[in-house]
């Protein structure tokens, strides 16, 4: 068994599936499986999945959903599965690998290094001696969502959105994943607000003390992306229905100890 599975999530992703990368990086990772999982794909998609599978040599798994069901759903169907197996280590990156893969191995050393830790999320962080490629337009809706998303969950996060995030295999995390989502757009946030909730119902410990972000060395906006600025206002949407169900109206806003 390994000790990290990673979760892809695809829908309608022919064009943009780098089958080259995912096997290359198999070669170089002897700890690392994928577990890809067709979200009721119509373009080939499934065809290009059962290659990559038949050539994996057991290490990459494909669960086809019926009929598309959206991001959160495809995610959460991957999670899981991965969750029923003995990983240490289970997250999900963007099939278009606009987190490339190498960066994987830096989110993973923050779980071994200490074991508080029970998610780390990548973050877009614009700084020096980082290859951070974002749309103008797309940066910029993304740091005010951000910053909403802050308020709201009451907590110094700086990136929610960024598609590469890896969690410590254990039962306060797979509780996460065990109902389906509000949103589909926005989950991750819906993610963190569990927790939150979890803290006050369940007596999981601060959010601030086990949620870590790691700042990527390399994030490149890749063509294609389902994703257009008239969602904004709809993750908007998703965040107050977030909100009013896991939040209490003031959450007292916290900062790391």
């Amino acid at each position: 068994m390994p000790e990290t599975i990673l979760v892809i999530p695809c829908f309608n992703e022919a064009e943009r599936l780098r089958s080259d990368l995912f096997g290359d990086y198999l070669d170089s990772d002897p700890e690392t499986d994928f577990l890809f999982v067709d979200d009721g794909s119509h373009d080939g998609t499934a065809a290009i999945l059962e290659d990559m599978a038949a050539r994996g040599q057991g290490r990459i798994s494909v669960v086809t959903q019926p009929r598309n069901q959206g991001k959160a759903e495809a995610v959460r169907a991957g999670m899981n599965q991965a969750f029923s197996t003995d990983a240490r280590f289970v997250g999900y990156f963007d099939a278009d690998l606009a987190t490339p893969l190498a960066e994987l191995s830096r989110l993973r050393d923050v779980l071994r290094d200490d074991e508080s830790i029970e998610i780390v999320f990548a973050s877009r962080v614009q700084l020096l001696g980082r290859r951070i490629q974002r749309r103008p337009l797309r940066h910029y809706l993304g740091r005010v969502f951000a910053t909403v998303a802050s308020e709201v969950l009451g907590l110094p996060v700086y990136d929610t959105q960024c598609g590469a995030k890896l969690f410590r295999a254990g039962p306060r995390v797979r509780a996460l994943f065990g109902e389906p989502f509000l949103s589909n757009w926005v989950f991750d946030v819906e993610l963190i607000a569990r927790w939150r909730a979890a803290e006050r119902e369940a007596g999981a410990p601060p959010a601030q003390q086990v949620i870590y972000e790691v700042p990527v060395d390399e994030w490149v906006d890749v063509a294609g992306s389902k994703v257009r600025p008239a969602d904004f206002v709809r993750a908007l949407a998703e965040i107050w229905r977030i909100s009013r169900r896991y939040l209490p109206r003031n959450p007292r806003r916290t900062t790391p100890e």
